[in-house]
């Protein structure tokens, strides 16, 4: 299971992830889109991915990607615009072992793990602990985006 999460100003995205014929990772509809406040509805998008899986689709054609899902559902023009003030996770379990993984942005528009955003869950650790071990991570991540945008605000 492979399980991307991303947090934008208040707002929990999480797209459904397919795997690719080459092996790697790509959104795909559909995409839940949950305020953080509405934890009941974060626990819900979180089981139905689980329930959904990484499908297995078609490797694209170099030429003929389709365009990034998230963008849209943000209410921006481009990923570069989704990316800034936005932090992302994806939820990896192997063999019943799950890590949460914490992403940055590069400088040059996509993203790279951040080896200081690692957390590996103890073995035995069920969904449900991913599932309320990503919602921790979530709130505390909307409470540091609120205060740097406080000290920025002050500091106008």
């Amino acid at each position: 299971m492979y399980i991307h999460v991303y947090l934008r100003q208040g707002v929990v995205y999480m797209p459904t992830v397919a795997r690719t014929d080459a092996g790697f990772y790509m959104n795909v509809e559909p995409v839940a889109v949950v305020s953080l406040s509405n934890t009941d509805g974060i626990r819900s998008a979180f089981h139905e991915l689980i329930a959904r899986g990484n499908t297995v689709i078609p490797t694209p054609k170099r030429n003929e990607y389709p365009p990034s899902l998230l963008p849209k559902y943000a209410g921006v023009k481009t990923d570069r615009a989704f990316m800034h003030g936005t932090a992302h996770w994806a939820i990896d379990e192997k063999e019943g072992d799950y890590q949460i993984i914490g992403y940055r942005a590069h400088k040059d528009g996509y993203w790279v793990q951040d080896a200081a955003q690692k957390t590996v869950l103890p073995t035995g650790s069920t969904t449900e602990n991913v599932v309320e071990q990503m919602i921790g991570i979530l709130r505390d991540a909307a409470r540091q985006q609120s205060s740097a945008t406080f000290s920025t605000d002050e500091a106008s």
